[in-house]
């Protein structure tokens, strides 16, 4: 092909135009990298994206394509640069570049709740996806040059058309090398955690209040011994080794591990190289029911912890929890299960009593009692605090030291934070919701004086139950909340029904597209002294 040939000032020109369309395309495929990495790199979680959230992202790319090639078409024709004008074909590539630019621009102007994080993988993906679309540029333009006349290098035009596929496409060409690299994290910390023989490993999973409780179970235990608890949400294979390889000191005492899942398996792969001998359950719900399909699937999962614990293990269960009723059951390791309505369980707490500075109850050890006082806002969270008082006796902890950790407890950002304003009192809930999460945040809200607004997108991630429990929840809301703000498309129906069951007043129901639009409504109806609170907040793969 005349192409090809050296001599060819074409053939410059086209490596110059793919390299500069594989840099441009990386820009412009911001979102569809942001989910795929939201979706914790899996292809099940971005396609679903693709199919069930809005295909705003992909008509953007499609509107791009089809609007450069028309200008591109246009100007050809206007110079006659199909025959003697060859030069002039260039000209309409400047509508392509410009119209790429602005969407660029566009997106990375656009709100996140979790904006793309350029990890060390996302880098490889990054230089890869450039390397496949500098290629795969360069092809199609050698192709149109020599087939399709009419259109030569706007064939760059049809580039983003294949940007969705190309980011899984790109994605499995890594598999093999990101299963590499995660097994040298997870066998360097693996071999990091040999060296620590005499640490305490604590694992901690369940539908809800993992965080919270690992939060809780720090404070405590850090008035006895030096821990290290995974910082935020680091809840993964990858996770949990960078714990161990980055975090982990040569005088920590204690490691506690937060356990995630989204698929059956998932715990006992985190179980495989961390060895936790000590483990708690701290609620069993109907949590990611998208990805675990069936409750059962769900109790299987969560269960993978204690059944990794060895022989001389512990395990701990929220007795407030009938699925860890069951697992209680089952446990074959020694085992305690915790709730202020169990006669078997030997920490419980009475006189409980919420208000806006926080929560008072009676600490019940055995047969001693404690006041205590804590910043930590809901009935949730004081059982939460047993679970991490039955831990810590375990680890030898004095009565006195535990109430001294009680008593020390911050608030969780995110997780039912209280923030005063000048002018209101808001409730931070807005990390994630469950059913069983959600209701307490209502009950909270309840204990509150003043109007009460709520604002929600309702709850996510329940498969079959979506509907069901949406409408559950507005039912409850009708009953707490003077307004409610309704986020986002998805459960508007569901959470109106509710809403409507009760006979809630329809001039209080607001719409907003997005939490920034929500936030902006608030603005014209909000008044001193109202207490709002911020249930859940969709993650970006829902917006």
């Amino acid at each position: 092909m005349e192409f090809f040939s050296l001599n060819n000032i074409n053939l410059y020109i086209a490596i110059a135009l793919s390299v500069i369309n594989g840099v441009l395309m990386c820009f412009a495929a911001y979102k569809f990298l942001q989910i795929f990495q939201l979706s914790g790199y899996k292809l099940k979680g971005y396609f679903s994206w693709l199919k069930d959230t809005k295909a705003k992202y992909v008509s953007r790319m499609i509107l791009l394509s089809l609007l450069s090639l028309f200008c591109l078409v246009v100007t050809n024709a206007l110079f006659d640069a199909y025959h003697e004008q060859e030069l002039y074909s260039y000209i309409g590539l400047i509508f392509y570049f410009y119209f790429t630019i602005v969407l660029i621009v566009n997106i990375y102007q656009s709100p996140k709740k979790i904006p793309l994080k350029n990890t060390k993988r996302m880098a490889r993906l990054n230089v890869a996806m450039f390397i496949f679309v500098a290629a795969f540029s360069f092809f199609i333009i050698a192709l149109s040059t020599e087939y399709l006349q009419f259109i030569r290098f706007g064939a760059l035009c049809l580039v983003p058309l294949a940007i969705p596929i190309i980011v899984p496409v790109v994605h499995i060409i890594l598999v093999p090398l990101e299963n590499l690299i995660i097994k040298s994290y997870i066998s360097k910390a693996k071999y990091n955690l040999k060296k620590h023989p005499n640490l305490i490993k604590i694992g901690i999973t369940g539908s809800y209040a993992k965080t919270s409780t690992k939060y809780i179970l720090n404070t405590i235990l850090s008035t006895k011994y030096k821990v290290c608890m995974s910082p935020h949400s680091f809840n993964t294979p990858t996770g949990l080794s960078k714990v161990v390889n980055n975090y982990l000191s040569n005088d920590d005492q204690i490691l506690i591990a937060e356990m995630g899942a989204k698929n059956v398996g998932d715990i006992k792969q985190l179980c495989k190289f961390i060895q936790p001998k000590y483990g708690i359950l701290t609620g069993v719900g109907n949590q990611h029911l998208m990805t675990f399909k069936t409750v059962e699937n769900v109790l299987k999962t969560k269960n993978e912890l204690i059944e990794s614990l060895p022989e001389d293990g512990y395990a701990i269960f929220n007795g407030n929890s009938e699925a860890c009723k069951t697992l209680f059951e089952q446990c074959k390791v020694k085992k305690d299960i915790v709730s202020s309505n169990l006669k078997q369980s030997k920490i419980k707490a009475e006189n409980i009593k919420i208000n806006e500075d926080g929560t008072t109850f009676d600490l019940i050890i055995n047969t001693k009692k404690y006041t205590c006082k804590t910043s930590l806002l809901g009935t949730h969270n004081v059982e939460n605090i047993l679970l991490c008082v039955q831990m810590a006796k375990k680890l030898n902890l004095t009565d006195e030291e535990i109430v001294s950790g009680i008593s020390s407890l911050q608030q969780i950002p995110h997780r039912l934070e209280k923030i005063v304003t000048e002018s209101n009192i808001i409730l931070d809930d807005a990390y994630n919701a469950s059913v069983e999460g959600s209701t307490v945040a209502l009950d909270v809200l309840s204990t509150f004086k003043g109007r009460k607004i709520v604002i929600t997108p309702g709850l996510i991630e329940l498969g079959d139950k979506l509907k069901e429990e949406n409408v559950n929840f507005g039912k409850k809301i009708a009953k707490v909340a003077d307004i409610v703000v309704i986020v986002n498309k998805l459960n508007f129906e569901a959470i109106k029904e509710g809403l409507d069951f009760e006979k809630f007043n329809d001039d209080n129901i607001y719409q907003a597209e997005n939490l920034n639009h929500a936030k902006v409504l608030l603005k014209d109806f909000v008044k001193k002294d109202d207490v709002i609170l911020f249930e859940n907040d969709l993650p970006d793969n829902y917006i």
